[in-house]
């Protein structure tokens, strides 16, 4: 859900409000056929009467029935019959529209869902060619994108001056134009796009060859004309300065910029965006050896004395352990249930303002809920108590997070830096324990790239590791991210624990780095 004024509804709740408005835009249609029915009943009746009447005027109206009917019929019923004509039957429509419209998506919203479709373009790798045609992994319901939605992806990125976006999705409008696609877009709309975005990227001879495609098709084209006089004023002009510089080569300079995706702020990206497709570096024979599944009974604790926890280890520097079954699907419904009503656009702190606020990279829904609301809340709490062995009463109340397609937290450390939790007196954040509610059909792993490691979702399992050192200093390999939702929907739910009371569960050693 993205900010705005008006009131939001989940994805899913969007789908029964269209169906609902389909119903009865459908009733509206009937209502509409069945008024047209008795008006075409009504005027054959008509021309049977007049054409009968017309042929002997004087004899027909000799008849006084036929006499009393003429006079009724134009004083009365052609009154009734202007008023079926005049009666509007799309009151029920129109007032359903108008009570639904308050739930419908803004231009932000849609904006940001074309700018998902843009995010996992890059993180995946994927061809404008595939996701129009709909070919992407784990998808059940296979849809297609037009020319006009091409075209519109293609806006999104020209409007944000991602002139990269902008040229991939044009040509794939242009594309499937050519290919005989029927399209309100027209090529010249496209083309105009498109010269100007490869001209943008420093690619003049393209840029040229596309105005004058543009040209041919609207030679009055007033942008285009100027644009090609320009175009060719500019090439002339390299020309002359490449002649007068040919001895020294080396310190020309081009002042449009390079051809490519636009450079990310992350330096990390390229790194992140590999884990999120599966391609990490993977870990050692040796290193495999030592990681196990075993059964684990949170020193002999009597809740699981006689059902042991399933425990796998996923990682080892950080160790990162995976519960297995931990969660039923029973409590996971509860859960998002809870959650479902108060599920709000998820916030991150801001260094310079201090303040919580929105931001690019971090796009989820998230609520928090507490233990003395719901006894599964307090149930799952106390488990986690259990299973770690660390004190739950200084934790954060339990986030649930909701991550639709293109849904992600970009790489990032759970614990403060700096003093962000003082208000709160509990000390950093010692550890996290996070619950897969969903599986997923592709997309959407927990990524560490400081090391390498890649955690996918498993619904009714959990993970869980330290984020600082028994030393209370931060460990830095714990940086990592939520991957953009590919395909499916992700829900999620974490628990923040918290340095006091860990004093005597977890003791300091010797070592600043244990």
């Amino acid at each position: 859900v993205l900010p705005g004024t008006k009131k939001k509804r989940h994805m899913t709740d969007l789908i029964h409000t269209e169906k609902d408005l389909v119903t009865s835009l459908k009733d509206y249609i009937k209502a509409e056929e069945d008024k047209l029915e008795q008006i075409k009943k009504w005027a054959e009746k008509l021309d049977r009467l007049t054409s009968t009447a017309t042929k002997d005027p004087e004899g027909f109206v000799g008849h006084p029935v036929n006499a009393f009917k003429l006079m009724k019929r134009l004083n009365t019923e052609w009154s009734e019959l202007e008023n079926l004509v005049l009666k509007d039957m799309s009151d029920g429509f129109i007032s359903n529209l108008t009570i639904q419209r308050q739930y419908f998506p803004n231009d932000e919203d849609q904006v940001g869902a074309a700018k998902a479709l843009l995010r996992l373009q890059d993180t995946y790798n994927l061809d404008t060619d595939t996701i129009s045609k709909g070919n992407l992994p784990g998808v059940k319901h296979k849809s297609f994108l037009t020319v006009e939605d091409c075209f519109e992806l293609g806006k999104v990125a020209y409007t944000e001056a991602d002139y990269y976006h902008t040229e991939l999705w044009m040509e794939q409008a242009l594309r499937q134009l050519d290919d005989g696609e029927v399209s309100t877009i027209d090529k010249v709309s496209v083309l105009d796009y498109l010269s100007y975005a490869v001209y943008q990227q420093g690619d003049l001879d393209k840029a040229l060859l596309l105005t004058k495609k543009l040209l041919e098709l609207d030679p009055e084209h007033q942008r285009a004309n100027g644009n090609l006089k320009y175009f060719e004023y500019i090439m002339a002009k390299e020309k002359d300065a490449n002649k007068s510089a040919s001895d020294d080569q080396s310190d020309q300079k081009t002042t449009l910029k390079k051809k490519g995706a636009a450079v990310d702020y992350l330096p990390e990206r390229q790194k992140y965006e590999m884990l999120c497709r599966g391609e990490g570096i993977k870990m050692t024979p040796r290193r495999q050896k030592k990681l196990f599944c075993r059964y684990h009974d949170g020193n002999r604790n009597p809740k699981f004395i006689l059902a042991p926890a399933k425990q796998e280890d996923e990682w080892d520097k950080p160790r990162i352990i995976r519960f297995h079954d931990i969660i039923s699907d029973a409590e996971i419904e509860i859960v998002k249930d809870l959650a479902k009503p108060r599920l709000s656009r998820a916030t991150v702190h801001d260094p310079e303002t201090g303040k919580l606020t929105t931001a690019q990279y971090r796009v989820s829904k998230s609520a928090w809920l507490s233990g003395y609301e719901n006894p599964v809340v307090s149930r799952i709490n106390m488990r986690i108590q259990d299973l770690t062995g660390l004190d739950v009463s200084t934790a954060e109340e339990l986030q649930v997070a909701n991550y639709g397609v293109g849904g992600q937290y970009e790489p990032h450390f759970d614990f403060a830096r700096v003093n962000a939790f003082k208000e709160l007196g509990t000390g950093n954040r010692i550890a996290t324990w996070l619950f897969y509610m969903s599986d997923v059909s592709a997309g959407g792993a927990t990524v560490f790239p400081e090391v390498g490691a890649s955690v996918w979702p498993k619904k009714g399992t959990a993970v869980f590791w330290y984020n600082l050192f028994a030393s209370g200093e931060g460990d830095y390999s714990t940086r990592h991210a939520a991957c953009p939702v590919l395909v499916g929907n992700k829900w999620v739910s974490n628990k923040w624990l918290h340095e006091r009371g860990q004093e005597f569960r977890r003791p300091c050693t010797l070592s600043e780095l244990e």
